[in-house]
């Protein structure tokens, strides 16, 4: 199987989903991109609290309003119907991130009455060795890098914004697709069209404060596999679970649609009934808060591959 390597130039960056935009670079089912990307807000090197940001590149709008994306890729035999299987092998951060907290009126800054004044933005440190972050307050964490958007475009027409996850995949932001995990998307158009960035060094579960710490990365080895069965919404396993989604304005809705997902998947896997698949999710599945502050909220269904004995 072939291995490709893009990097980050005014050709191989986006902003946005669309089903018009070419293709950089076309692979075939079994082969393996090693993508570096920037981080989400398109900069050119470490944040700057104070001072003057230095973007990457000129962005065109609409093209290019969202977050840094590289591609798109182009598998062939990718069709609507069919499954992508992306299996994520490795990712190694950049030296550098940033965080922030209140400052601006999304909805839980304003719920918290943290919507006024400045963002408190904190700048860190990143050792992609150790795997530790240090901020420019002393601030010492673990980190866990992931990447926050890895998707498709819909079958639709003009460009679509990074902002929403999407049955396609897109801003999913699950901390759980880390290296040795493989991520299912539907693909709606020809090709796929596949995308990756929003690079993350950690984030909890929710990302309350609309950033997680944010950060180019060095290296995103994916690997890309055709599945020849439909699916209706996004999968992953890792390497002790088993894992579905949901995504609504409405987050009971997509609490609704992930738990859907994974009745689905148990039947598949045991043969139960579903009423039998409901009762044992009681005990053995986790709803999980993906993300919070999407515009499209994320709810993730979490089971352990060896909660069922037998």
């Amino acid at each position: 199987m072939a291995e490709y390597v893009v990097r980050p130039d005014r050709s191989t960056l986006h902003g946005s989903f669309s089903k018009e935009l070419s293709p950089i670079l076309s692979i075939q089912s079994g082969d393996t991109v090693r993508y570096e990307t920037l981080d989400a807000g398109w900069n050119a090197g470490p944040f700057q609290i104070d001072g003057e940001k230095v973007k990457f590149c000129e962005r065109e709008h609409p093209r290019d309003s969202g977050h840094a994306l590289v591609g798109p890729v182009y598998i062939h035999g990718a069709k609507p119907g069919k499954t992508l299987a992306i299996r994520i092998n490795d990712i190694r951060t950049g030296s550098w991130g940033w965080s922030s907290g209140g400052g601006f009126p999304s909805v839980i800054n304003k719920r918290l009455g943290l919507h006024e004044g400045d963002e408190f933005v904190m700048t860190w440190d990143l050792d992609n060795t150790t795997l530790t972050g240090v901020s420019h307050l002393g601030h010492k964490i673990k980190l866990r890098p992931f990447m926050g958007i890895l998707g498709m475009p819909p079958d639709e027409d003009g460009f679509q914004t990074t902002f929403h996850p999407r049955y396609c995949g897109g801003n999913i932001d699950c901390k759980e697709l880390v290296p040795g995990s493989t991520l299912f998307l539907p693909i709606a158009v020809e090709g796929g069209l596949f995308s990756v960035g929003d690079g993350h060094a950690v984030q909890g579960d929710g990302e309350v404060s609309s950033p997680a710490l944010e950060c180019p990365m060095e290296l995103v080895d994916l690997t890309f596999t055709i599945v020849d069965r439909p699916l209706s919404y996004p999968r992953a396993e890792t390497t002790t679970s088993i894992i579905t989604f949901g995504f609504h304005q409405d987050v009971h809705e997509a609490a609704m649609l992930a738990l859907d997902g994974m009745l689905d998947w148990m039947q598949e896997l045991h043969g139960y009934a579903r009423k039998e698949a409901l009762n044992l999710a009681s005990l053995l599945v986790d709803l999980r808060m993906t993300q919070l502050v999407n515009g499209v909220s994320g709810v993730h269904a979490v089971m352990a591959k060896d909660a069922l004995l037998s």
